[in-house]
């Protein structure tokens, strides 16, 4: 595949993108809290994310191995900034939990890999096969981004030790969730991961990267979107000034 047909399959992969965001406005993905029946089989939450997740980890090494270009500096660093987002969404995130016996459906998981295996082959194939910022580490650029996604990878662990607090072993009862940025919004978790995906963009400084950023803002902005409509549904008291996923904006 030339530069050029990359770019056409990014390009083509962002209205795949903008379809979903369109879709998502309109029905929330059937799992957590809006899991509902019809959506086929399904199995346990904990083993659906390993599922989901684990072919991210996997993908961007496959894809980026034997390329032509070197493993840069800057290629390394990249790599294991995905990795430590991804490798705590597999392996460690889903044993800390506490789904209460909450099932995914199957048709979600599937979805799930899917973006992944493609993702990870577009973001693999731009850093040894179409280029990377060569030996940027102290470019002033790479330092913002790498301040950046350590930030939202900050934030979004910090919102999923406060969602763990709120239940007890075996509980799978909804509550309120306070401190933090879950007092400005609804969902710093998903804020956080934006800012992650932001940031891997900068650090790409490529198509592929903003092709990424593009669909966690199509994934993520709708689910935060239902979820900030379903805590205010649940919850008389929820509070008013608290916004679904950015601060006095959204």
């Amino acid at each position: 595949m030339n530069q050029h047909s990359f770019h056409l399959l990014c390009y083509g992969w962002i209205g795949v993108a903008l379809a979903s965001f369109a879709l998502l406005l309109r029905v929330a993905a059937p799992y957590g809290r809006h899991h509902r029946r019809g959506w086929g089989p399904s199995i346990n939450q904990r083993l659906g994310w390993v599922l989901m997740e684990l072919p991210a980890v996997i993908a961007i090494a496959a894809f980026a191995w034997g390329g032509p270009l070197p493993w840069s500096k800057t290629t390394i660093a990249m790599l294991a900034l995905w990795q430590l987002h991804y490798l705590n969404r597999a392996l460690i995130f889903p044993l800390r939990i506490r789904s209460g016996g909450k099932r995914t459906p199957v048709a979600i998981i599937g979805s799930a890999i899917f973006f992944n295996v493609v993702n990870g082959f577009i973001q693999g194939r731009q850093l040894t096969y179409f280029g990377s910022p060569s030996d940027a580490l102290l470019e002033p650029t790479f330092i913002l981004g790498t301040a950046l996604f350590l930030c939202g990878l900050a934030i979004n662990l910090h919102a999923d030790a406060v969602l763990r607090q709120l239940r007890g072993p075996g509980e799978n009862n909804y509550a309120i969730p306070q401190g933090g940025l879950y007092r400005y919004v609804s969902c710093p978790n998903y804020l956080g991961e934006l800012i992650e995906w932001s940031a891997w963009a900068l650090l790409s400084r490529s198509l592929a990267g903003l092709t990424f950023t593009i669909w966690t803002a199509a994934n993520l902005v709708p689910r935060a979107l239902s979820h900030h409509r379903w805590y205010r549904e649940q919850f008389a008291g929820y509070p008013k000034q608290r916004r679904a996923l950015i601060p006095g904006l959204l």
